[in-house]
């Protein structure tokens, strides 16, 4: 069975999230003079890192909503017991910073040139539509996709299988004839792959392979290796290429 559209996550996929929130955060701490509170500015981002990552995967769990995970993002890393409005300022501050460092990788627009006549594309992210669809416009991104879906509008987030086929449905197609490209080996490697997707880990940091990633997922280091594995797409009694 042939694959006719490929879903694509966001954030360490097509946009350098990590390089622009790294950035981003070490402009914002320097403007708030909140640098010298850590011994290195590495130190700092480590810590907002941890913080974004335990607030995010609250907010996944449906334990609290997208704003809400922002702004205990901004109270937990502080440690102080900020208002409403004053979490969302603070926020806000840093979001100038992290936007002035947004840039998609290298490797994107000419791997959605080589495959914009061969198939169709949707984005499938476990933000938030207003976030999502503003960051694909500025990157110009935003016209290359018939269809955009986010957790905060779903109600359901990656891994869960819903949220897959629901970017399957919004394309009116069938799972198997869908591809989905993520960064995140379980979120979205094994999500898709038991979702019933052609399921491609983009590993660009060459990162360890989990032992039990599921068969059928496929691991690429950059998106130029994509338009062949679509081509071939030997899924069914192909070897698992995650390990």
């Amino acid at each position: 069975m042939s694959i006719r559209a490929v879903v694509w996550d966001v954030d360490d996929t097509l946009f350098d999230y990590s390089t622009a929130d790294r950035e981003g955060m070490r402009a914002h701490l320097v403007a708030e003079g909140l640098m010298e509170g850590y011994g290195t500015p590495e130190q700092a981002i480590t810590r907002w890192r941890e913080v974004t990552d335990a607030q995010w995967a609250r907010f996944s769990a449906g334990e609290t909503t997208f704003q809400g995970q922002r702004r205990d993002r901004v109270r937990v890393f502080l440690g102080e017991e900020l208002s409403d409005a004053e979490a969302d300022a603070w926020f806000e501050r840093y979001l100038r910073h992290y936007e002035a460092a947004w840039a998609v990788f290298p490797d994107v627009v000419p791997v959605l040139d080589a495959l914009a006549a061969g198939y169709r594309h949707g984005v499938l992210s476990n933000s938030s539509l207003t976030v999502q669809d503003r960051k694909l416009r500025v990157l110009g991104l935003h016209g290359r996709f018939e269809s955009i879906l986010c957790a905060a509008e779903l109600g359901v987030s990656k891994p869960e299988a819903a949220a897959f086929l629901a970017a399957c449905e919004a394309l009116s197609l069938p799972a198997h004839e869908v591809a989905y490209v993520g960064d995140h080996p379980e979120i979205d490697g094994r999500g898709a792959a038991e979702a019933g997707l052609l399921s491609v880990w983009i590993d660009r940091e060459g990162g360890a392979v989990t032992a039990s990633a599921p068969r059928g997922g496929h691991r690429i280091g950059t998106l130029s290796e994509l338009p062949a594995l679509l081509g071939a797409d030997t899924r069914f009694g192909a070897p698992d290429t995650f390990g």
